[in-house]
């Protein structure tokens, strides 16, 4: 595994499923890590005593990523305690699917706010805090940016606007040295979805993942990230990378 012995990392929505993955992964690599959460305390307490139980070094810091105020404490309590970040994992995100008709503004701009708000607040604290020398910054998307299900419409065009800015932070952020790349996972099982991994309709999509033929778990998509964030990638930016199974 990549070693992010020294560094810093905030990982945002990281109380369970993905991003909880995520920050064991990291704080395995020797990164510190801060696990954000909006509401779950419980479940980000449970994710730091699993990381400094094994040696690591974690705070857990509550924050609505969708509001400015909160993004700046987040990266000010970071340094606080941690120090001088240069890894950022925006993964805090919602999906809800719904029929067109039943599309609100209400959802509208609850799906917007945190899958795509939340990525640009944290991005200009980033660069506020990060190092001279720049870092990594990796962004959670989805294989159904490209390849949308019915009733996915407003999760899937939220994330399929994280991958516009990945691309174009990318080059927008270059020259400081700056990474910005996506991982988008496919079908994984988490919290979230638990009902539907156990449906019908879950086992046979579970059944068309080319490898293995079963939904993902977070420890699929965490080496992705790890490496993103790692200097071992340090001539990738911009890219999109399914960790998927095999499913696009």
């Amino acid at each position: 595994m990549a070693n992010l012995t020294g560094k810093v990392a905030i990982v945002t929505g990281a109380s369970k499923g993905i991003g909880a993955g995520i920050a064991t992964g990291l704080a395995a690599a020797g990164a510190a890590v801060v696990v954000n959460y909006a509401s779950s305390r419980q479940g980000a307490d449970r994710v730091v005593e699993e990381i400094t139980a094994r040696g690591g070094r974690a705070i857990a810091v509550q924050g609505d990523m969708a509001k400015a105020e909160d993004v700046e404490r987040l990266f000010e309590e970071t340094k606080k305690a941690l120090g001088t970040p240069s890894i950022l994992v925006n993964n805090a995100g919602i999906f809800e699917f719904q029929p067109i008709e039943d599309v609100t503004e209400e959802l509208f701009h609850r799906h917007y706010n945190i899958n795509v708000l939340g990525p640009i607040l944290t991005t200009q604290q980033a660069l506020k805090h990060f190092p001279a020398e720049g870092g990594s910054i990796i962004n959670i998307g989805t294989i159904a940016s490209k390849n949308p299900v019915p009733t996915s419409m407003l999760y899937a065009s939220s994330k399929g606007a994280v991958d516009t800015m990945t691309a174009a932070l990318a080059k927008e952020l270059g020259p400081r040295n700056i990474r910005v790349n996506t991982v988008a996972p496919g079908f994984t099982d988490t919290e979230g979805n638990a009902g539907f991994v156990a449906s019908e309709a879950g086992r046979a999509l579970a059944a068309s993942t080319p490898l293995g033929g079963r939904f993902g778990r977070p420890e699929d998509i965490t080496p992705t990230v790890v490496f993103l964030a790692s200097d071992e990638a340090a001539w990738l930016t911009g890219e999109r990378i399914s960790a998927s199974g095999g499913v696009h």
